[in-house]
Parts: structure tokens; sequence; C-alpha cells
């Protein structure tokens, strides 16, 4: 049998672009024969992956989900290159084990998560996605997740998997059918108003700091404000701070369901109605694709380009 190396492995994955296990058992299979190997990964539909991956994955599905008792929770965001194969259950499948997986085992990364035994599986992340390949033949990629743990965590998934979000709270009353609808309105919130942060003790004072010489700048410049005193000046500016905090932190924002009351103030109420306090501790929101820079076809263009 043929010593093969990592040097060897190495210089197998540059050419086919495939991954590092699978160039290994590709020389392994071929007993060293390079070549040999690369029509065992073509044979494999792998070095075709190679050639897809430069295709962009925008589309796909982003999970939120929990464990049974609703104290871990996982978002993740899984990419695939048309939305046609995202409503696939081979793929939706997929996504959902991923999500089982970070729960389970909670990896520090990316590169962890790839080398995790896939939930209810016996193959990694990395080779169950190998897999689905050969019967998806479209590039795929998990893009991202996020682990919570609290006392109660409650999952929300927009429109069959274009947003994902995970809200939690400490409380002593657990999932009792009051935190669970507290939570649940908390994951409407973040899904339609986009907070930045949960309270403003999170803010960074020097977003405050550059909030404040806004405002100022902004009153020096209007000429019914630019001769009012500064320390009339410094007060308008506190209280547009306040708006800021009103509009950007999800414990202070008016809630979308009752405009009477703010996201605190509603919680409030349901921690009554449970009989204990909830804290919300932490929200996480993914929506598909933010940040991916799709490609724009046009085929009236590549028709001329061929022609032209």
């Amino acid at each position: 049998m043929a010593n093969i190396t990592a040097k060897d492995v190495n210089e197998l994955r540059k050419m086919t672009g495939v991954g590092m296990m699978d160039c290994k058992k590709a020389l392994t299979e071929a007993d060293g024969n390079v070549d040999e190997a690369i029509k065992i990964l073509r044979e494999k539909g792998l070095a075709t992956q190679a050639k897809k991956a430069g295709r962009v994955a925008a589309e796909g599905i982003v999970l939120a989900t929990t464990n049974a008792d609703a104290t871990v929770g996982a978002v993740v965001e899984v990419n695939i290159e048309t939305d046609f194969a995202a409503s696939n259950e081979n793929f939706k499948k997929f996504v959902a084990d991923v999500a089982n997986t970070v729960i389970e085992q909670d990896p520090a990364d990316l590169d962890a998560l790839n080398a995790c035994t896939i939930s209810g599986g016996t193959m990694t992340v990395a080779e169950a996605l190998q897999e689905l390949f050969l019967v998806m033949r479209e590039n795929m990629k998990i893009r991202r997740f996020a682990r919570m743990t609290g006392d109660a965590i409650v999952p929300y998934v927009h429109q069959g998997g274009q947003a994902g979000v995970l809200v939690s709270a400490n409380t002593e009353a657990g999932a009792a059918p009051a935190v669970v609808e507290a939570l649940k309105d908390c994951t409407f919130q973040v899904a339609a108003m986009h907070p930045a942060y949960l309270v403003r003790e999170d803010v960074p004072e020097a977003v405050i700091d550059e909030e404040r010489k806004l405002v100022i700048k902004q009153m020096d410049e209007d000429p019914k404000m630019a001769n009012k005193p500064e320390q009339v000046k410094a007060k308008i500016a506190e209280g547009k701070v306040g708006k800021y905090y009103s509009e950007n932190c999800l414990m202070e924002q008016t809630f979308v369901k009752d405009n009477s009351m703010t996201i605190k103030q509603y919680v409030d109420s349901k921690a009554k109605e449970a009989g204990a306090a909830i804290t919300v501790t932490g929200y996480v929101c993914f929506e598909l694709g933010e940040g991916i820079e799709k490609k724009a076809d046009n085929f009236a263009d590549e028709v001329a380009s061929m022609i032209g």
C-alpha cells in the first residue's frame, strides 16, 4: 500500500477543490495514484461540486429551534443556489439536523460544527453535506449559527425560513404559558423592528457620544436653534438620546401589538400573570441571505455577449 502523506492530500485538494478527508479516502482507494484518485472523486460527484463552489448560494433556510424542554436553542442559516432546491425535503431535514447538532454538541465555530457527528447520524456534518450534494447537485453552505441557553427560550421562523429568531429569558416560572407568550411576542418584535441592542446598558458610550454630536450639529445648522444657549442644546440632545434608546433597544421599544406600552412593560405584565419575574437575557435574528451579493443575470445581455 502506498504511503500517503499530508502533502499528497493537500496537493489533491488544490487540484480538485474537494475536502481533505475525501481526498485522503480517494488516494487510499487509488493506492496513491493521483489520476485515479481524481477519477474516483469525479465518479462520486465531488470534483463536480468543486466547480460549482464558485456559484453564489444565497437562497436556503434559516431555522430557529429548541430542545425538548426549551432551555437550549439554536438558529442556523444554510444556503443553497435556488429557492426551488430550498423547498426539498432532504434539504429541510439536513438543516434541522444541523440545528439539532448545534443544540446537542455546542460547537465553538463553523469548523467545529463541520467536524461534529451530525445529529441522528454517523457521518460528520461536512460528510453529510457532501452526501446531500450528490443528491441535490447544487452548491450548499452552512453560513452561520448561534446557540442560546436559558430558563426559557422561544423560537420563531418567518415565512418558512426567510428569517429566524430566538429570545431567551431567566425566570423561575420556566416555560409557563405566560412566559412562552411573552417571549413569542418578543420574537415578533425583533423580527419586525430589528433592535440593535437588548437594553440601554449594552449601547457603547462611543455610539451615544456620536449621537449627541450629531444632534448638536443638526441644531447648529438649524436657523431656529443655532442661537439657543449651549445648555439648552445639551438638554435637547439628551432628550434625543433618550429617543435613540427607545428606537434601538428591544426592552425600551414600543410594543408593536400595543403602542401604549414598551416591551419591558409588556413582559412585566406577563410576569405577574406567570407569578415570577421574567428577565429577557438575549436575542438573535438571522435573515436569509443578508449581506450576500446575489448575481443578477440578464439573459438578453448574456446572449448579446455570446453572439458579439
